[in-house]
């Protein structure tokens, strides 16, 4: 059914002024001594040490280049044994780390999870801040490092703690769904939290007539077609994907009839219209798997067709993708000063963390 309301800060004539919606900066280092910078020179040890990894992504990345990507993944890869570390990679990162130096990759549902079983007493998030305050939420324990804490998110940044707070104020006793990509701060304000694989199931485990669900508004029309639950939205958007639009795909289609389109229900609704397939990120990429389309439109953040690409190199990945500006200040080079330093650390208030955790792991729990 239709969105019944949206909402955005403007809305509220008693919203708290002056508040900062960019990511905090993390606390200094605290676990140990900073560790000597390694030799990244390209040499036959390396060619020889790299070449694996290299196989693996040569569709996607020139040769020219990998002479000066590999020294650095290799030192990466043998820092992590060093530090007891674990890197997190989301599917928006750049191939090189993607496929480099990850150990776990995937979208944010599967890192949430995986986050849980992590043995390593460091954790790497190589995507953006709200990512890693998901794994500290999960890992109070453990030392969670984000190589640049600059990396944030515009949903995360559209919508504050105090904002949820009044719309509980205007709409009492409607249970407030929050995606993923909010803070720390949000999650501890809200019901319980969803990502695009599973926003339509967390919306109706709620068994309530109306839900508000914040804070990316495309979405939110999205899961509203796909439920008779009255859907209460923000005015939220990922900046990546509502650049899309429908004329942009209209033309691929019209320049080749066989091509196939898939989208990111982040995109606007003329974008899903055109569409073949709309799903979350992990389905887009199960769906390309199963399909093997001979080309293919895939209307999200370029790196993920890229690192789809290094897997399938049959596939003709179409290029009308949009680069996340936030995702790509992660790179190599910082992820090695980040294992070398130990920085930049991600810590939450433990009273705010707690109320947080508990939206979280509610998603997490939530039986199919």
């Amino acid at each position: 059914m239709p969105i019944t309301g949206i909402y955005g800060p403007d809305d509220f004539a008693n919203r708290p002024q002056g508040q900062s919606t960019t990511p905090p900066r993390p606390a200094p280092a605290r676990s140990g001594p900073a560790l000597p910078m390694p030799s990244l020179e390209w040499t036959p040890e390396v060619e020889r040490a790299t070449a694996p990894l290299y196989e693996r992504i040569k569709h996607v990345i020139p040769p020219i280049e990998w002479p000066l990507m590999a020294p650095t993944i290799k030192a990466i890869n043998e820092l992590k044994q060093a530090r007891g570390a674990v890197i997190l990679a989301h599917n928006y990162q750049a191939p090189e780390i993607f496929h480099g130096v990850a150990d776990i990759a995937g979208d944010s549902l599967q890192l949430a999870v995986e986050a849980t079983k992590v043995k390593a007493s460091i954790i790497v998030q190589c995507g953006v801040h709200f990512m890693a305050e998901t794994s500290k939420l999960l890992n109070p324990d453990k030392t969670v490092l984000i190589p640049d804490s600059r990396a944030g998110c515009s949903l995360a940044a559209s919508i504050t703690g105090a904002d949820v707070r009044l719309l509980r104020e205007k709409f009492p006793g409607v249970p407030v769904v929050a995606y993923v990509n909010t803070s720390a701060e949000v999650k501890a304000e809200v019901d319980i939290c969803c990502t695009s694989s599973n926003a339509v199931q967390v919306v109706e485990s709620l068994n309530a007539p109306s839900v508000i669900f914040l804070p990316d508004r495309y979405l939110a029309t999205y899961v509203a077609s796909k439920t008779d639950v009255k859907i209460i939205a923000w005015k939220g958007a990922c900046e990546v994907h509502e650049r899309f639009t429908g004329e942009e795909l209209r033309a691929y289609r019209e320049a080749d009839p066989s091509v196939q389109i898939i989208a990111h229900p982040e995109c606007p609704p003329d974008v899903l219209a055109e569409a073949d397939f709309t799903g979350s990120t992990a389905h887009m990429i199960n769906w390309v798997r199963e399909k093997r389309p001979r080309r293919l439109v895939m209307i999200t953040e370029c790196s993920m067709a890229d690192n789809l690409r290094a897997e399938l190199p049959d596939v003709e990945m179409l290029r009308p993708c949009n680069l996340c500006p936030h995702m790509k200040r992660i790179t190599l080079a910082n992820i090695l000063e980040s294992l070398l330093t130990l920085r930049e650390e991600v810590t939450i208030d433990p009273a705010l963390a707690e109320r947080a955790r508990r939206s979280v792991e509610r998603m997490i729990n939530l039986k199919n």
